[in-house]
């Protein structure tokens, strides 16, 4: 049985794609719905699926890293994007004949892209490079200006912290802990919705529960089981890169 990876940070938006593939694709096992980037990658690295549906806009990674990670994390994954690109993206996709879907999905489509994945037995890692980097010069207009300051707890004391001051972000349950060159503090906001706060040329997710400030970093270190370590400018502590994100750092 084929096994998916479906990845869309709009919940009504993932909710109907999944169930238009059940109804075109009923062998199809959805192994994992996704909610942002660094979870869809994690996703492809631990299930090695057949196929990836990845949104092209999400928080933190964008499908478009998504996709160019997996070529290593999982090599055989055939990639789809859904996107809501201008013809220019469209373009770069039918040069490259990489399937995509386009917002509002419509049955039919689906249905189309569906039989040409069955026809194939693995992606073109050449035509989806070619598409990754045309794409890579359209430029990423936010919803909004990115944070600046933030306003973080330390015991009954409230902080307000410059964004660029942060060396990372790590998950605490529904909570963010947030490290400066000074100690920690708590934001009541969890990391799924900080990632899409934040700078994404600046801030980058390392791990499922890890943010971390480029401009902090001192170095990283692969080991011999493919995760990395990311030594800091200011803090003492290290922090683990999860083995599929460090494709993300190689030309750091």
């Amino acid at each position: 049985m084929p096994k998916c990876v479906v990845a869309e940070d709009e919940p009504l938006l993932r909710e109907s794609l999944v169930g238009l593939l059940r109804e075109v694709w009923p062998q199809l096992d959805i192994v994992a719905e996704c909610e942002d980037g660094g979870e869809a990658l994690e996703a492809i690295a631990e299930h090695q699926p057949d196929v990836a549906f990845l949104d092209i806009r999400m928080p933190g990674l964008t499908g478009l890293e998504v996709a160019a990670a997996s070529a290593d994390a999982s090599p055989q994954t055939q990639i789809v994007f859904v996107t809501a690109y201008n013809q220019y993206a469209i373009d770069a996709f039918d040069k490259g004949a990489v399937d995509y879907l386009l917002k509002p999905i419509a049955r039919d489509r689906l249905a189309a892209t569906v039989a040409r994945l069955q026809a194939r037995s693995a992606s073109d890692a050449g035509a989806l490079a070619a598409v990754i980097r045309q794409l890579g010069i359209v430029p990423h207009v936010a919803d909004k200006p990115p944070l600046v300051w933030i306003t973080a707890s330390t015991g009954k004391e409230t902080k307000l912290i410059l964004v660029d001051d942060v060396a990372y972000f790590q998950a605490d349950n529904k909570y963010t802990v947030v490290m400066t060159k000074d100690g920690e503090a708590l934001l009541r906001t969890p990391i799924r919705e900080l990632l899409g706060l934040l700078d994404p040329t600046v801030f980058k997710q390392i791990h499922r529960a890890t943010i971390v400030n480029l401009k902090a970093i001192a170095s990283i270190v692969r080991d011999d089981t493919g995760r990395g370590t990311v030594k800091l400018k200011t803090r003492p502590e290290t922090l683990t890169v999860s083995q599929p994100f460090m494709t993300l750092f190689r030309s750091m």
